[in-house]
């Protein structure tokens, strides 16, 4: 049997160039509180960089390269991190994966799919974080997620279908016309060629998906993966038989929900 791609905390370059921050700042002689004032950053965001839970952006790194004097070390480093290491260390494979996938699969109970999120709706889905992260971490968020959807704009974009419940689009994350928004670009979405939207009715009887969000994609290497995700933490399963566990639901999932062409309808409708 195939082990999980995800069964071992892996050391990311986050917390390498953290750990460099760290032994930089303690070479000076300098607190964490002290750095941080001098370089004016907020102790707990230099406090999260030295940990590895956030990663260190060019600007400051180079504040914190005049404040410990290292000849542009970390400016350096920061500047060469792989864009795979914007996101948080749970969701990197995934994404990786995604960017190059030939077919995606994706459920969601909660929100928007992140492939189909306006910029202001995925600006108030970080304003809700709690606790709250800083307007530097924030920024570098709705970047990174923003930057997955140019996936869409591919020359030969993967076959994608996305089945989202009716409560998602009743919700009011944000403004009424915010709302409005989302679901005419949903509406702009589902005419696309290459990609399906159906929609969960929140009158149907109890379906597939009750145990939470679900992404199967297809690798250019015909591998079937799933990536089920909680909160702060995800999983990328590549189990056979696990796998076709999750294919089997989704497949199940599809004939409960709308099809394509009522979904179209009643987006249209929600829009009047």
């Amino acid at each position: 049997m195939q082990q999980r791609m995800k069964s071992n905390k892996k050391v990311t370059s986050w917390e390498v160039v953290g750990a460099l921050v760290a032994v930089l700042r303690r070479a000076n002689g300098l607190t964490q509180l002290q750095l941080a004032d001098e370089a004016k950053v907020g102790e707990d965001t230099l406090a999260s960089v030295e940990q590895g839970r956030r990663p260190l952006k060019v600007d400051l790194a180079r504040r914190l390269d005049t404040v410990l004097k290292s000849d542009g070390v970390l400016a350096t480093t920061a500047a060469k991190l792989p864009n795979r290491e914007k996101y948080p260390a749970f969701v990197q494979d995934y994404v990786e994966q995604e960017q190059k996938a030939l077919t995606l699969l994706w459920y969601e109970n909660h929100v928007i799919p992140g492939l189909l999120q306006t910029p202001d709706y995925v600006e108030q889905i970080y304003a809700n974080l709690h606790p709250p992260i800083s307007p530097e971490a924030t920024e570098a968020a709705i970047r990174a997620r923003l930057d997955r959807q140019n996936l869409l704009r591919r020359e030969c974009p993967p076959v994608m279908n996305f089945i989202i419940e009716e409560s998602v689009l009743q919700r009011h994350l944000g403004s009424p016309d915010l709302l409005r928004r989302q679901v005419r670009h949903l509406r702009e979405c589902a005419d696309l060629p290459f990609l399906s939207i159906q929609v969960m009715p929140t009158e149907a009887d109890a379906h597939a998906g009750l145990a939470g969000p679900l992404v199967l994609l297809e690798t250019p290497d015909h591998d079937h993966l799933a990536y089920v995700e909680g909160q702060h933490n995800g999983l990328l399963i590549d189990d056979l038989d696990e796998v076709s566990a999750y294919q089997q639901r989704y497949g199940m999932l599809r004939s409960q929900a709308l099809s394509p062409h009522k979904t179209k309808s009643l987006l249209t409708k929600l829009l009047e």
